[in-house]
């Protein structure tokens, strides 16, 4: 038996790319990241991360804590840009509020347990 042909034929020459020149794969750029994250018992916090540059977050903020009844804060993060914080688990009524304002709902990622 001999092995040594396997040396001239390479099985993986001609595909290339394995993701079909596809560059946006796995990339988080194009949505809006709704997350929850456990603070100390019972106590949560919901992020919202990578919102579109044509939207104020100070005044998406104001909104969000008048609307939902929680207070809030606007962090700087050196990876994912402003950060918005609001207590307690807000996810649902974040997703609702940015559709009836008109951001597509295919656009925006609900994270958490």
């Amino acid at each position: 038996m001999n092995v040594q042909n396997l040396n001239s034929f390479d099985p993986f020459a001609d595909e290339g790319d394995p993701l079909g020149g596809n560059q946006d794969v796995g990339s988080q750029q194009n949505y809006l990241h709704i997350r929850i994250q456990q603070r100390n018992g019972r106590k949560t916090l919901t992020t919202l991360q990578g919102l579109p540059k044509e939207y104020d977050p100070k005044k998406l903020l104001k909104a969000f804590k008048k609307e939902f009844a929680c207070n809030g804060t606007l962090v700087d993060d050196e990876e994912m840009g402003q950060v918005i914080q609001l207590q307690g688990d807000q996810r649902l009524k974040i997703v609702n509020f940015l559709t009836e304002e008109g951001i597509p709902k295919n656009t925006i990622k609900l994270h958490g347990f």
